[in-house]
């Protein structure tokens, strides 16, 4: 690093590695600070970037280009008419933005855009408008590496509005999964997921923790010996940002609480424990160790984004045609704790609710077998008075 006066102003000059064509070194400069401790500092940053594998080289790239590029790779092997959607959906983003370069693309520009999109378009055409952007971003972060973060991350989507009718019609069977479904969804996770998949959902269907307090369980809060998790925190990402999140005390005192966990979710963490040291060790530039159970390459806490993305990918692998998002294990773990003629107290502090009637009304929600019993145990109870009323 080395840093000049020129004029009023300050320089800096920074080495970023060889240049893969020449062999040569690569130095980039940037001018114009008032002062030289400015101009350090700048550097130093430049500098730790590229040490941390974080560093973006500066690019000229317009959009208009990278969609180019991305499309030779990708109509290889696509038919025609995907082929054309693409480009008609992408062809709307590159006109919008009046051809940007890639780098100044933020997130409130792409954000404006489908926002704008909204007003145009059905919900589900927007959704296709994304797909095909949100595929163009990633290749400009993984492939081309001249985005850091791509600004498709955090976006709000429309959503389809609810009618009254969709409301009554909706069937309190499709809030969570039966035991044998359970089953197969997690035989799934467990031979086609990725590294977080199968121990993560195994643990939330076997504990009923929400999945904001799963997110942010760290391994101090297990007692291995003991057989138990302490719950005492729930967590918050800063304007959704995956790497600016915030913990919590619970908003009441009945959702901080220990529960028994089952010893094959155990033995099954203690696996995990020992596949995310190794994950820390080939990462270990980029790793920052927040001691979470369940994070992400980085070290960072998983998004809830991230979770319910991951649970629909394997939900696409069963043969289980319901509409479910992560917050059904708490409903399938609460359905499955009655079947085992759990007592609704033990049900209530177990999941964390503060009053007894929430719980009460969670128990509404059983499974199909649980119906069929409670049917026959009354056909049974009435078999005398209904003779005599025929």
């Amino acid at each position: 690093m080395a840093v000049y006066k020129r004029g009023k102003t300050y320089t800096y000059r920074v080495y970023v590695g060889k240049d893969p064509a020449t062999g040569k070194d690569r130095q980039i400069s940037k001018g114009g600070f008032r002062t030289k401790k400015d101009a350090q500092l700048a550097a130093a940053l430049i500098e730790r970037q590229f040490h941390q594998g974080e560093y973006i080289e500066p690019s000229n790239l317009t959009l208009e280009a990278l969609t180019a590029a991305w499309m030779d790779t990708y109509s290889m092997d696509v038919k025609e008419s995907t082929l054309k959607m693409r480009k008609q959906a992408l062809k709307k983003l590159i006109s919008a933005l009046n051809n940007p370069h890639v780098q100044k693309v933020t997130e409130n520009d792409y954000q404006t855009f489908i926002n704008d999109m909204a007003k145009q378009h059905s919900v589900n055409h927007v959704k296709i408008i994304h797909t095909s952007c949100k595929m163009v971003f990633q290749y400009a972060k993984e492939k081309l590496k001249i985005i850091k973060e791509s600004p498709c991350d955090n976006v709000k989507l429309p959503k389809e509005k609810q009618t009254v009718e969709d409301i009554e019609n909706e069937e309190v069977a499709y809030n969570y999964m039966e035991k044998g479904e359970l089953e197969e969804f997690l035989t799934v996770a467990k031979e086609h997921g990725l590294y977080n998949d199968f121990p993560l959902f195994t643990t939330i269907a076997y504990s009923g923790l929400r999945v904001g307090e799963l997110r942010c369980l760290k391994w101090s809060d297990i007692d291995f010996e003991a057989e138990t998790i302490r719950v005492t925190k729930t967590i918050h990402n800063v304007s959704n940002n995956r790497k600016k999140f915030e913990l919590f005390t619970p908003k009441t005192k009945k959702s901080v609480r220990t529960i028994s966990i089952d010893p094959f979710v155990l033995d099954l963490l203690k696996q995990h424990q020992a596949d995310q040291e190794h994950t820390k060790q080939q990462n270990t530039p980029v790793y920052k160790d927040h001691n979470f159970i369940f994070a992400s390459n980085d070290g960072y806490p998983l998004t809830v984004t991230l979770i319910n993305d991951r649970m629909r990918q394997l939900m696409s692998h069963t043969g289980i045609n319901k509409s479910l998002s992560s917050h059904s294990f708490r409903h399938t773990h609460t359905a499955l704790l009655i079947e085992a003629e759990v007592h609704i107290k033990e049900i209530q502090e177990r999941l964390g609710h503060a009053s007894l009637a929430t719980t009460m009304d969670i128990y509404a929600k059983m499974t199909k077998t649980m119906k069929k019993d409670a049917s026959t145990k009354f056909s049974k109870l009435m078999g005398n008075v209904s003779e005599n009323l025929k």
